[in-house]
C-alpha cells in the first residue's frame, strides 16, 4: 500500500455505506497518549523526538492485530513533499499542524484508511478509527482494542489522579475525542443552522469546518465533537454523542428537508438545478466553488431528485477535486487558472457522462 493507492481509492469512511450516511458522512474516535518517559513534544529535544519516533513507529509496524487484523503502512514526514502531506490533510488521516510541523514525525495508516495513528504531532500518539456514517461505538471499540495493545509495549503517561496525561488540559482524562461530520444543506438553505451552533456551544461542543481547527464549514460540511475529556468516562462521551446530541441533529436536518420538499419545492429544484449546470458546462472551478456545488448536487441525490448518481461517487468528487488530489491525479503541479480550468474539465468528464 503506498500514497498512490490512496489517490485512486474512498476509504472506508467515505463508502457511504454507514448508518444514517445521507446526512452522516463520518464518525471519528481520537484518543491522545504520551510515552511516559519522554518529555511532552513541546519541551523535547530532537534526539528525544527523533527516539520517540523510532519507538512508536516500530511498535505500530510490528502490532500484530492493529486495527482489526488491517494490513499497515507507514509514512514519514520528513520524507515525503508537501503536495503528499497535503493529500494526507485532505483525507483526514493527518492534521494541518502535523503536515506543517517539523522534525522526525509520520504517520501509520491501515489499507482500508479506517485507521490512522499521528507520531509527534502534538502529542507521542494520535490514534484515530474514522467509520462511515454514524458509527461512535464500533469505532471505540477498534480503537479501544489499539490502545490496549499498545499499552503492552508502551507504558503511557497516566495520573491516578487526572488520568491520561496530554500536552493539551482539554484532552487530559480519557484523552477521548469524538467528532462527527455532518452533512447539513437543508438547515443551511433554510436559515436554522445557527440554531444548531448555539445549542451545540451551550452544549459545551465545538462546531468546525470540513478539516477541523481553524477551519470554515465549506460545502455544508461541520465537524462537531466534544471539548472536554476530564471527570467523564468514555461511555458517558460516546452515550452522549451517539444518543442525544447526533440524533438530534439529525431529526433537525431531516425536518428542514421535508420543509424544503412541501413548502419551497421549486426553489430547492433550482438550487440543485444550478448546482448541475455549474458542474457540467463551468470552465474554472475553485475548489471551495466546487465542494459549494457538489454539496447541492449530494443534496438532490440524497433527496432523490437526481438520479444517475450514487453517493460513493460524490464523495469520491469531493475528495478528488482538492488541490493535492488533482494535481497527484494529473501527474504535474498546477498554480491559479490552470488548476481551476483543470478541476473545471475533471468535474464535467466525471458528472457530464452521468444522465443528470
Amino acid at each position: 500500500m503506498t500514497l498512490d493507492n490512496l489517490t485512486s481509492q474512498n476509504g472506508e469512511w467515505l463508502s457511504g455505506s454507514g448508518p444514517q450516511q445521507d446526512i452522516v458522512i463520518s464518525s471519528r474516535v481520537r484518543l491522545a497518549r504520551n510515552v511516559a518517559s519522554y518529555p511532552f513534544m513541546s519541551k523535547a529535544n530532537r534526539l528525544q523526538r527523533t527516539e520517540l519516533h523510532r519507538l512508536v513507529r516500530e511498535n505500530l509496524l510490528q502490532a500484530p492485530s492493529t486495527g482489526a487484523g488491517r494490513t499497515v503502512f507507514y509514512v514519514d514526514m520528513e520524507k515525503t513533499d508537501e503536495i503528499d502531506r497535503q493529500l494526507l490533510v485532505e483525507r483526514h488521516l493527518i492534521s494541518k499542524q502535523h503536515a506543517a510541523g517539523e522534525g522526525a514525525r509520520g504517520v501509520a495508516i491501515s489499507n482500508d484508511e479506517a485507521l490512522a495513528v499521528m507520531v509527534n504531532e502534538e502529542d507521542h500518539l494520535r490514534m484515530q478509527i474514522l467509520r462511515s456514517g454514524l458509527q461512535l461505538r464500533e469505532a471505540w471499540q477498534e480503537a479501544d482494542k489499539l490502545d490496549d495493545l499498545l499499552q503492552q509495549h508502551l507504558d503511557f503517561a497516566f495520573s491516578q489522579r487526572f488520568g491520561f496525561l496530554t500536552a493539551c488540559p482539554t484532552n487530559v482524562g480519557t484523552g477521548l475525542r469524538v467528532s462527527v461530520m455532518l452533512h447539513l444543506p437543508a438547515l443551511k438553505l433554510t436559515g436554522d443552522i445557527e440554531k444548531v451552533f448555539r445549542a451545540a456551544k451551550d452544549m459545551h461542543l465545538a462546531v468546525r469546518g470540513l478539516y477541523g481547527e481553524g477551519t470554515e464549514a465549506i460545502g455544508d460540511f461541520y465537524q462537531v465533537s466534544n471539548q472536554t475529556t476530564l471527570g467523564r468516562s468514555e461511555e458517558e462521551i460516546l452515550a452522549e454523542f451517539n444518543d442525544v446530541i447526533i440524533p438530534r441533529i439529525i431529526q433537525a436536518e431531516l425536518a428542514a428537508r421535508q420543509i424544503l420538499e412541501n413548502e419551497r419545492p421549486l426553489a430547492l429544484d433550482d438550487r440543485i438545478g444550478r448546482a448541475i449546470g455549474v458542474l457540467k458546462y463551468a470552465r474554472l472551478l475553485s475548489s471551495e466553488e466546487t465542494l459549494y456545488f457538489l454539496s447541492h448536487l449530494r443534496l438532490g441525490v440524497v433527496m432523490k431528485r437526481v438520479t444517475g448518481l450514487d453517493l460513493p461517487t460524490i464523495n469520491s468528487l469531493f475528495l478528488q477535486t482538492q488541490p493535492a488530489h488533482l494535481q497527484r491525479l494529473l501527474g504535474k503541479q498546477l498554480e491559479g487558472d490552470a488548476r481551476k480550468s483543470a478541476r473545471a474539465e475533471f468535474v464535467r468528464n466525471k458528472v457530464g457522462k452521468n444522465n443528470l
